[in-house]
């Protein structure tokens, strides 16, 4: 009885949890938004045109400005000379890559080479691990790690943030049938979900 009762309630939490960080996080990056946006446009506008929510719905429009302005010719070239000056900057030039290419692979005009799923084999073992193709071109990859016929690939780790980038052989590679979303959370759970994101139940 014990044990079906403690083996339901942690089903319950394994159900509700994700669906409240989830929603936890959204709350928190409206608030975070709407705090700082919405002081700002608080402190110029009267408090009688003031009203919760116009902080987000500003970003939103900034976002959806610079979005627009990005397409003209002269606001990119005026975006390339400020990333340029950020470049020369010790320290802040690293951090600044690392953020700016994390979210440049969200952009829908970047190339989603890292939607790419492949499994990889180690050698003669007969194991294989999936991974993700970040970088195919052999001209883009740094000097001496620049090998005919091998790719670059992302092996994420189970249960940590954090991963290897190997480059590999292309004879090594075979591409697999998933997408990126479900190739990431089936290997960041250790395949404990599945395929389909459900945990296993135990019978």
């Amino acid at each position: 009885m014990l044990k079906f009762i403690s083996r339901n309630i942690l089903t319950g939490f394994v159900t509700i949890l994700p669906v409240a960080l989830t929603i936890y996080f959204l709350y928190w990056i409206i608030i975070s938004v709407e705090s700082v946006l919405g002081s700002m446009i608080q402190s110029i506008l009267p408090d009688v045109l003031y009203w919760p929510g116009i902080g987000l719905i500003a970003a939103l429009a900034m976002a959806f400005a610079v979005g627009l302005l990005m397409h003209a010719y002269v606001v990119q070239q005026l975006f390339a000379m400020g990333e340029q000056i950020l470049y020369r900057m010790p320290f802040i030039n690293s951090v600044y890559k690392a953020i700016r290419d994390f979210f440049q692979y969200f952009s829908p005009t970047s190339k989603k080479e890292f939607e790419q799923v492949v499994a990889i084999s180690i050698g003669d073992t007969g194991m294989k691990v999936i991974g993700f193709v970040t970088q195919a071109v052999m001209e883009r990859l740094p000097e001496g790690f620049q090998e005919e016929d091998s790719i670059l690939v992302y092996l994420p780790l189970s249960y940590m943030i954090g991963g290897y980038a190997v480059l590999v052989p292309r004879s090594a590679v075979r591409p697999l049938d998933m997408n990126m979303e479900e190739a990431m959370r089936f290997t960041l759970t250790a395949g404990v979900t599945g395929t389909s994101g459900t945990p296993y139940a135990r019978k």
